[in-house]
């Protein structure tokens, strides 16, 4: 949530440029919640590779582990869901903006 409401902020010009171009509320939400999407799918794509290469590497020091997709995909599942989730709040608040204040900013 914190990255896409920087995210907001620094790009308010943008979004001011597009709204006075004629994007509608809808429009400025779908592209935020999409960043949102494709932020915590990255994140979640790399936790559970990061976790299966660290399974990995300790079944090399002999240490057992097991590999299950439960696991695998309910914490995927809860990083996307969590992201888009808190990409909701970022998305309205740019879907808000006024295009005059945003056009006025920097």
């Amino acid at each position: 949530m914190n990255i896409m409401l920087v995210s907001v902020t620094e790009r308010t010009r943008e979004i001011g440029i597009r709204m006075a171009t004629g994007a509608r509320m809808r429009d400025i939400m779908l592209q935020f919640n999409t960043e949102a999407a494709v932020v915590c799918t990255l994140g979640g794509v790399l936790g559970v590779v990061i976790g299966l290469l660290t399974a990995i590497g300790l079944r090399l020091f002999d240490i057992p582990t097991l590999i299950t997709p439960v696991p695998a995909l309910l914490s995927f599942s809860c990083a996307v869901s969590t992201g888009l989730i808190f990409g909701i709040w970022p998305a309205y608040k740019a879907a808000r903006l006024d295009p005059v204040v945003a056009l006025a900013s920097e």
